[in-house]
């Protein structure tokens, strides 16, 4: 879908900071269409058009609390002016034009109001409110809904809605059905519907808070005093025990520049509360549970390399000091688990740890230098345990093995080991290259006579279902080893 920049960009010459008015009003104006009970559409003029006789529709929004009256999407259609004759109206002069406009899919006609839309002393675009029929007379609070709409209107043809500083209507914010509560220009309670009358009983307010403030009726709210004051809306979450919490909105209404009342939106947020805590205890008990794991294996770790100080047999202390090593690379990712525990792991910090793992705990007779090119990002948890054992094991074998024939330490060859990670498409793709002496005329991956190699070719294959190929590379183009690594970052179930 083109959005409203692009439309801007396309056929109008609005300033940047004019098309940034029109996207906070958009951001905004469900709170419109709910107190209003009405479709809205937002247009201005096709300044591509050879003559001033047709708008382009920047935006569209349909009522939460009644059915729409638009079925199709206008967003990017032009529209002529001889079937929105208001809308030039209101446009041109600058105030708001009500009326009636004919629909194709309605055969009565609408009534509609266009209303300007003024940014930095003109105005920018109109925004059409078509109004549904209502379910019989109005009812009171539905005269409330629309005695704030149309002061809003003015706000939006005075430049002081939409706001600065934040949007009032979105994800995860209090709606018109949710409650409304009117405070006039002196902090008290001019109405509250049913549904904010009730979220204020879940607080222990329970008298009539009609002409009253918040604080009158021994309710503690800060943020409408600092709304009346500051003129900017404000949000503020009232809990009354851990089982009940009322999210509390509030949106300044001006007149002239004044303000001159508040509209609170009211949400009861008691049970999402309540599924964060949960949620927040879960992802402490995952925690607890990756940092027991990963002391675990640290103990294992010191039992291994315990025994191997022990041990007189050459073979079994190289023995056991990779099997520690191994342990060690496990433990790494539980490390960064326990930080951040989740269905998926940033693999880079599990890369930079299995680096000083490596540099740690292999001794070379040379001097070694292991350099990581990219990223991988984010990887599922269970791709990054064994990738990260296999990536150990390989950088492990390029330090020890690849540098055996450079004669003594003094030898002023420096070895470097290169691990460059990418993602192709849906594989993470690792490559480490090393310059040292490459492979042996008959090496064979498969018959692989090393048991670190052995179990990498195992787990890449039959654990990550990916493929691993070693080659040595030509002297001509820098000699060494070339390990290439492809798994996909989506595990098969």
């Amino acid at each position: 879908m083109t959005t409203l920049a692009e439309l801007c960009e396309e056929f109008t010459s609005l300033s940047d900071a004019a098309v940034d008015h029109l996207l906070r009003l958009t951001a905004s104006w469900s709170l419109l269409a709910d107190l209003s009970f009405s479709d809205m559409v937002l247009c201005a003029p096709d300044e591509n058009a050879s003559s001033n006789d047709q708008f382009i529709v920047l935006g569209q929004v349909r009522p939460n609390n009644r059915s729409t009256l638009i079925v199709d999407d206008l967003i990017g259609s032009i529209q002529p002016s001889a079937q929105w004759p208001l809308v030039r109206q209101a446009f041109e002069a600058g105030h708001r034009a009500v009326g009636e406009v004919a629909l194709p899919a309605i055969d009565q006609a609408v009534p509609v109001w266009c209303i300007p839309v003024r940014f930095d002393g003109r105005v920018i675009a109109v925004l059409v409110r078509l109004q549904g029929p209502l379910r019989g007379p109005a009812s009171l609070y539905e005269r409330a809904y629309l005695s704030i709409f149309e002061r809003l209107c003015r706000m939006v043809s005075d430049a002081t809605f939409p706001y600065r500083e934040d949007t009032v209507a979105g994800p995860g914010m209090p709606r018109v059905g949710d409650g409304i509560i009117l405070i006039n220009d002196v902090g008290e309670v001019e109405f509250a519907t049913p549904n904010a009358t009730n979220a204020l009983h879940r607080l222990g307010v329970y008298a009539s808070t009609e002409g009253k403030t918040f604080g009158e009726a021994g309710l503690r709210l800060r943020v409408v005093d600092r709304c009346l004051e500051y003129g900017i809306p404000a949000m503020e979450e009232v809990d009354r025990s851990s089982d009940v919490a009322i999210l509390f909105h509030c949106v300044p209404l001006f007149e002239r520049g004044t303000v001159t009342g508040v509209v609170v939106l009211l949400r009861d947020v008691s049970d999402l509360r309540q599924l964060n805590r949960l949620v927040l205890n879960k992802e402490a008990a995952v925690r607890e549970v990756h940092h027991r794991v990963k002391n675990n294996l640290q103990t294992i770790s010191s039992l291994l390399r315990l025994q191997a100080r022990r041990s007189d047999e050459i073979e079994t202390v190289t023995a056991l000091q990779e099997a520690e090593r191994r342990v060690r690379s496990i433990a790494v990712v539980h490390e960064v688990l326990s930080r951040e525990p989740g269905e998926e792991v940033v693999f880079d910090e599990i890369v930079r740890s299995v680096v000083l793992l490596v540099e740690d705990t292999v001794l070379a007779l040379h001097p070694v230098e292991i350099v990581v090119n990219g990223e991988l990002g984010t990887l599922p948890t269970d791709l990054a345990t064994p990738l990260a054992l296999a990536l150990t094991e390989l950088l492990t074998n390029a330090v020890e093995h690849a540098f055996t024939d450079f004669g003594g330490p003094d030898n002023e060859h420096v070895g470097v080991v290169t691990l460059d990670l990418s993602l192709v498409g849906p594989n993470a793709v690792a490559e480490i290259r090393d310059n040292g002496r490459g492979l042996d005329d008959d090496f064979m991956l498969d018959v692989a006579t090393s048991l670190g190699l052995s179990i990498v070719r195992d787990m890449v294959r039959s654990q990550l279902n990916g493929t691993i190929e070693m080659s040595s590379v030509p002297y001509g183009e820098g000699g060494g080893t070339l390990v290439r690594v492809v798994v996909p970052t989506e595990m098969a179930i």
